[in-house]
């Protein structure tokens, strides 16, 4: 009540200040023609308190019978009244209004509105403490005045909801919303009198007394037991899972199903207000229990069955080396997983949706193949040995003495295949598995000296027109050696048991290739890979749609064109990147078929390639080239990352790519129709962060 009366307290200081200002602010009402004329040439105060005075000045006041103030509310009774003053208290229903004074001589009605202060105040409100949807009281005086009352929260009331409303007492329903909080009430203007009752209104809120099971089975129902329980709206699990879809509930009990993922830690009870209420203890997640795995050895690739309790709870199993198996089937009390091939020796970890999770008590030991026979003992180099025994389907490589390995050719239950590589010695072998384990022969095998030709060294690259060293044995053997695609070498270099040189032919296919080393007797030797670096001519021009020079780039992140005489191709324009990228990074861009040759190709999409040329002058390592054909038939993209396999690439000159036209996929579907793009076309880096320096010119099509 104390803010209540500072509040009277200011307003009648207000209306004194105001007072003088209308009291000369009214002017008179007629000029002073006679004596006997009823003049008024002033009222005040105003803001006037209801039961306050009310004072008018002026002239043959006496002659005045009554006052009538706003909506007809008639004084007759006068404090005070001669011929220069009138004195009237304000009655109670007194509002904001012009007043009329009622003479003989006619009625003179003022020229300022008489305003009213409300001293509008909050006795009680009662109950104290009140359930959202409850009715709580509000008593004290002028409350006919309000148009709204304030809950905590800003959560508002308007009038036309009060259960009841009079001058001294408002009902009213609390709010669902509402929180623990002061009450306010307001007179609804634009610049509105607020009151605010100085006690807060305690909003009742869920209170949890106890839960169980504790641990929990998610996918099970919790019961959550307590008071006004029915008040809450939404339960928040551990790991931030909401559920707003309750079994039951009343104001005493909630039963709700755990999500299949909550995590441990407190839940919390939320009400419409978004007040939250925790429980005290932790609810803890159950686990699953492991009582058996079996078969245990078992064979990579093969199934184990796992036994046990709750093992519907699994997400994941993983085994030794982080390898995530299959499951198979899976239910409670047995689940059956697929061993992963390149698994290790390790204990077995089983995941559950909440985070947690449990290993094996033993490790799962994983078979291992068994050599009981190689053939032939004595083999020469770039020869099939095959080894015999069992399990042998897992071996991937083999290991020769002398520090070399091959993969192997094929591999069953009982035989595997691989080619004796050059440089393998006299000695036992070893078999590795998928996963890295090995098994090695009592048996030694002897790699007799080769009597035919075999490549111990070449370039791993070089351009038509190089000549190239290839080193070996028995060399001198070879009469013919055929480049990609049957192109035979016309130029040769020095000749030996263990050296030729070769000039590679001008029209040579570029890329990754084999030599095919022909012998006196016929016998063929196939090369290692070496990558033939070399540009393919521009076929056609007018499928030249980035070249730099006329057909260059509308918008771009990053490089620019470029002409560099020792970089270019031919002297004219290339496009040159040379900044470290990191994610989407754009390099060069047109659309609106801007100089596209769409219309050349039309539907005959297997029919052409699409080939750009490329100089990588620093090794890229990670990300991709997103090249892009985007239109109303979608958005096309080929992703060229020839570095994602050996974990760097670089050219050190320039090579032509070439790529079918109808590797361009959108959500797995090639181009149908090339009009049909009509949007972006262009590169950029992406997914991804690597250096590239790297220089690209004549993007375009070609015929097949």
């Amino acid at each position: 009540m104390i803010s209540n009366i500072k509040y009277i307290i200011a307003i009648f200081l207000v209306g004194m200040i105001s007072t003088g200002l209308l009291f000369t602010s009214c002017n008179k009402d007629d000029d002073d023609a006679g004596s006997s004329l009823v003049i008024l040439n002033s009222f005040g105060p105003s803001p006037a308190l209801r039961g306050g005075q009310l004072k008018f000045i002026g002239q043959n006041l006496d002659q005045v019978t009554s006052i009538v103030l706003t909506d007809n509310v008639q004084v007759s009774n006068f404090v005070t009244k001669t011929d220069e003053l009138i004195e009237i208290v304000v009655p109670e229903e007194t509002v904001d209004g012009f007043v009329t004074l009622k003479t003989s001589q006619g009625d003179i009605t003022t020229k300022t509105m008489l305003t009213i202060s409300e001293p509008i105040s909050i006795d009680t409100i009662t109950p104290g403490q009140a359930r959202p949807g409850t009715v709580i009281a509000i008593e004290g005086d002028y409350l006919n005045l309000i148009k709204e009352v304030i809950f905590s929260a800003n959560v508002g009331v308007g009038d036309t909801a009060f259960i009841s409303h009079s001058k001294e007492k408002i009902e009213v329903m609390v709010p669902e919303k509402a929180q623990t909080g002061f009450v306010t009430v307001s007179n609804g203007e634009a610049d509105p009198i607020l009151v605010t009752f100085t006690t807060e209104l305690n909003v009742t809120l869920p209170a949890i007394t106890e839960f169980s099971p504790n641990p929990v089975k998610a996918g099970t129902t919790l019961t959550i037991q307590g008071t006004d329980l029915d008040l809450t709206k939404e339960i928040v699990f551990g790991g931030g899972n909401r559920i707003t879809d309750f079994a039951s509930q009343t104001a005493d009990k909630i039963e709700v199903t755990v999500p299949t993922d909550a995590k441990d830690g407190k839940f919390r009870l939320v009400v419409a207000s978004l007040v939250e209420v925790e429980a005290t203890d932790d609810l803890v997640m159950s686990v699953p229990t492991i009582s058996g795995i079996a078969p245990n050895p078992v064979k990579n690739g093969q199934n184990i069955t796992v036994t046990g309790g709750d093992l519907d709870l699994v997400t994941s199993i993983s085994f030794g080396g982080d390898k995530v198996g299959e499951v198979v089937s899976q239910s409670a009390a047995e689940i059956v997983v697929k061993v992963p091939i390149d698994a290790t020796e390790a204990v077995v970890n089983f995941a559950t949706a909440a985070d947690k999770s449990v290993s094996s008590s033993e490790v799962l030991s994983l078979v291992k193949p068994s050599i009981s026979g190689i053939a032939p003992t004595e083999i020469q180099v770039t020869n099939e040995l095959s080894i015999t025994g069992e399990d042998l389907d897992v071996v991937a490589s083999v290991k020769f003495t002398g520090d070399v390995q091959a993969d192997v050719n094929s591999a069953s239950e009982t035989e595997a295949l691989v080619t004796v590589p050059v440089g393998a010695a006299t000695g036992p072998i070893t078999v590795v598995m998928i996963n890295g384990d090995e098994v090695t022969s009592a048996e030694s095998l002897t790699v007799l000296a080769s009597t035919s030709a075999v490549i111990t060294d070449m370039p791993e690259s070089a351009g038509p027109g190089d000549m190239i060293s290839i080193i070996g044995e028995n060399l001198d053997e070879v009469t013919e050696i055929i480049f990609p695609v049957d192109v035979p070498a016309t130029m040769y270099g020095q000749k030996t048991s263990t050296l030729i040189e070769v000039f590679i032919p001008s029209n040579v296919q570029t890329g990754i290739g084999t030599l095919i080393l022909i012998t006196s007797d016929g016998q063929m030797v196939v090369s290692p890979e070496i990558n033939i670096q070399g540009v393919d001519p521009v076929a056609d021009p007018d499928l030249v749609f980035f070249n730099f020079d006329n057909l260059g780039l509308w918008w771009n992140d990053a490089g620019t064109p470029e002409n560099e005489p020792s970089l270019s191709l031919d002297g004219t324009n290339y496009f040159r990147i040379n900044q470290a990228c990191d994610g989407w990074t754009g390099f060069f861009w047109r659309n609106g078929q801007d100089n596209f040759p769409a219309a050349t190709i039309g539907t005959n999409i297997n029919g052409y390639v699409f080939k750009f040329d490329v100089n990588v002058l620093e090794p890229i390592t990670g990300g991709e080239f997103a090249w892009r054909l985007k239109g109303s038939e979608g958005d096309f993209w080929y992703y060229w990352k020839p570095w994602e396999s050996t974990g760097s690439y670089q050219t050190n000159g320039w090579i032509t790519i070439t790529i079918p036209l109808n590797q361009f996929l959108a959500d797995g579907s090639p181009i149908m129709d090339m009009n049909s793009i009509n949007e972006d076309f262009g590169v950029a880096f992406n997914n991804g962060a690597a250096t590239v320096n790297a220089c690209i010119d004549n993007v375009r099509f070609e015929l097949q």
